[in-house]
């Protein structure tokens, strides 16, 4: 199978080639935000050959872009849309009739949008071996500016057994970050397939508040992630933004930037530690099974405050993305099943109730059956039932509440 990542490579580019770097990345940016006040007026109804008659030609004539990069500012612009397109899907409008009482839910499109999407950040994009490539047997990389074409020094370290030969570079992506530039690199490489009939182990993955990840494999080993130091790093960072925001101060404000930037570097290590960790100890032929907490919502109607910031600053889909990717690498498969009565049911006996959970001593005690252990670790048991479940066929497995016997 083929596996997408992104490589970014942090540029040294000289005082001059860095002021050639803002021209250009700004320039990027204005055109972008051209057509994206055209497509808007179009209400969307344009393509690339509508473009080319009617726009490209006026933004020839009044910018230093080339031909290649005037073309690329509407594909840039045309992902940003279908992204946001994407996301007004995923999240629909929910209101409620104030006469009868109930509540709908409507669809959204690009249609709900007041104004034309605006490109704040300086950008430009580059096509592979036409607007960038490597040079000088991989040390250098030359890369187009406004009217010319300029050489510069770069580190990939940690992505450089990316740049095989069988791997494919796409469109490169150049931004400026807390005062250094950066080309961000999408490479697609083929990677080891994982298959159902060589698969050996099968490990249930409950994320949560408490515990980070609690797991629980093939032999009825478990492991907690404890989450206790990341809570207190959360609360931290959310008094100081606090305090910051009270101020009001441009200095508050700069501070308020950096800090915002540190929160999001540390759960990101943290997420990486994670993730490979696991991936690394199961290794290949390995089925990891994830809760779909998509339209999982976390709201509790009593809950403290510290406790609404929790459940919704936690980094549920960014540790999941990094799972997927690293298992993948592998030659690992994640599989996402519905998060349905996962917490309620019993793995020994089947039973769901939902008052068979004690939320505050974090206890599960059958009824039924008498089983009684950690909360957490149920999640995870069931989520190891359902990967048994979906090796032996069921390419959709959930639970049913049919099995509930009062």
């Amino acid at each position: 199978m083929q596996l997408t990542l992104t490589s970014k490579i942090r540029l040294y580019p000289t005082t001059e080639q860095a002021r050639q770097f803002e021209q250009v990345t700004v320039e990027y940016q204005r055109v972008c935000n051209l057509v994206s006040r055209w497509e808007f007026e179009k209400r969307f109804k344009v393509n690339q050959k509508i473009f080319q008659k009617e726009l490209y030609h006026q933004i020839r004539a009044e910018s230093s872009l080339n031909s290649l990069m005037v073309q690329s500012t509407y594909r840039t612009v045309e992902a940003r849309y279908k992204t946001v397109k994407q996301q007004l899907f995923q999240h629909p409008y929910h209101f409620q009739d104030k006469n009868t009482g109930k509540r709908y839910r409507c669809n959204r499109d690009l249609g709900w949008l007041r104004r034309p999407i605006k490109f704040r950040r300086p950008q430009a994009d580059y096509v592979r071996n036409l607007n960038y490539s490597f040079v000088k047997q991989g040390t250098l990389i030359s890369i187009n500016v406004l009217g010319q074409r300029i050489k510069v020094q770069f580190n990939d370290q940690y992505t450089q057994n990316w740049f095989t030969h069988d791997a494919k570079l796409g469109t490169a992506k150049l931004i400026q970050s807390s005062g250094h530039w950066f080309l961000h690199i999408p490479v697609t490489m083929e990677v080891a397939d994982w298959e159902k009939s060589t698969n050996r182990h099968i490990v249930g993955i409950d994320r949560g508040l408490r515990q980070i990840m609690t797991i629980y494999d093939e032999h009825g080993r478990t492991k907690f992630f404890n989450g206790k130091r990341l809570a207190y790093q959360r609360h931290k960072y959310a008094y100081l933004r606090q305090k910051l925001q009270t101020a009001g101060t441009k200095s508050a404000k700069h501070h308020l930037k950096c800090l915002g930037q540190r929160e999001n570097r540390w759960i990101n290590d943290v997420n990486h530690c994670l993730s490979k960790t696991l991936v690394d100890y199961y290794g290949p032929n390995t089925l990891f099974v994830i809760e779909n907490l998509q339209d999982v919502t976390f709201e509790r109607k009593r809950a403290d405050k510290s406790v609404t910031h929790d459940l919704h600053s936690w980094s549920f889909f960014n540790l999941a993305n990094k799972l997927i990717y690293k298992a993948h690498e592998q030659g690992a498969e994640v599989l996402t099943v519905s998060a349905t009565y996962t917490s309620q049911r019993c793995p020994r006996c089947g039973q769901i109730r939902k008052d068979s959970r004690n939320h505050e001593l974090h206890r599960y005690h059958c009824p039924y059956c008498g089983f009684t252990t950690n909360d957490d670790r149920i999640a995870a048991m069931n989520l190891y039932d359902l990967g048994k479940q979906y090796l032996s066929g069921n390419e959709q497995p959930k639970f049913e509440l049919t099995n509930v016997n009062d």
